[in-house]
């Protein structure tokens, strides 16, 4: 197939991986809390209502940015599969967080507000790692794009295990799982629940949740790009270390900002900076 075929694959079955991602998050959820849990296909339904709900326009430009968040976010991962320089989507995935802080920044609203400035915080901890790790995986196997990385002989998570290590622990954010879910979060015991959404309704926060779905499969996409040699590995190191946010999530607190910022850049400058740093000297 053409890597245009692959593009568009992503933007139709990519939602449906999400959607079926968060079913399968709140049943593992509700059972390591003693519950029964919701049904497989309940993300679905509650999405579904949300786009037949009354939405309360907040003030004209939260619509756009919103449908901003999700096109860019569709769009970081169908071109990836296309054939897109691997560096060049680092930036996309960016914008389409930008977007959110832009659309929850816009409303007259301390929680959203605070919920704004607090994932400018997880954009200034992660981007960096997203785009130091595309970097390196380029480097190594002198492939920039997802279709050569995968033919490349040579195998990248063997070669970068600090990459892959910081990828996890990003991950956490990225999936907004505590202890690192400080700009929203679906705990109610949190002191910031809803944060970023918190003035959102309607098909605005169904949009929210779509584009967290293309942000899950996009994630298990870069998973992939580590076990390049077996796309079928790689899936099941997703589900492995999906299962483990889910563990953590379910187990740990919210943390501070400041503790998110420090040890989300200690991370990336030891592993992943590390390992860079020592390919160099062994390939001299």
């Amino acid at each position: 197939m053409s890597p245009l075929v692959y593009g568009l694959l992503f933007v139709v079955v990519a939602p449906l991986f999400g959607g079926l991602l968060a079913g399968v998050d709140r049943i593992v959820s509700a059972r390591m809390q003693g519950r029964v849990g919701p049904p497989l296909l309940q993300p679905f339904y509650d999405v579904g209502k949300l786009f037949e709900k009354e939405t309360r326009q907040v003030n004209p430009v939260v619509e756009p940015l919103l449908l901003g968040h999700l096109g860019f976010m569709a769009a970081a991962g169908a071109l990836v599969l296309g054939g897109t320089d691997l560096i060049f989507i680092a930036f996309v995935f960016a914008l389409a967080a930008l977007c959110l802080v832009l659309a929850a920044g816009s409303v007259n609203s301390p929680y959203s507000f605070a919920g704004a400035e607090r994932e400018l915080v997880v954009l200034l901890a992660s981007e960096p790692f997203f785009i130091l790790m595309l970097a390196a995986i380029c480097k190594v196997t002198g492939e920039s794009t997802f279709q050569g990385v995968l033919a490349s002989p040579v195998l990248v998570a063997l070669q970068l295990p600090g990459v892959l290590l910081a990828f996890l622990f990003v991950a956490t954010i990225k999936l907004r799982k505590s202890p690192f879910d400080i700009s929203t979060s679906h705990h109610p015991h949190q002191e910031l629940v809803s944060g970023l959404t918190s003035d959102m309704s309607g098909r605005l926060l169904g949009y929210v949740e779509l584009a967290h779905w293309y942000e899950s499969a996009l994630l298990c996409v870069f998973v992939v790009l580590f076990f390049n040699w077996s796309v079928p590995l790689g899936l099941l190191a997703f589900a492995i270390a999906y299962g483990l946010e889910v563990l953590v999530d379910n187990s740990t607190s919210r943390a501070k900002w400041q503790l998110v910022l420090r040890s989300t850049w200690t991370v990336t400058l030891l592993f992943t900076g590390g390992n860079v740093l020592a390919l160099f000297l062994l390939a001299r």
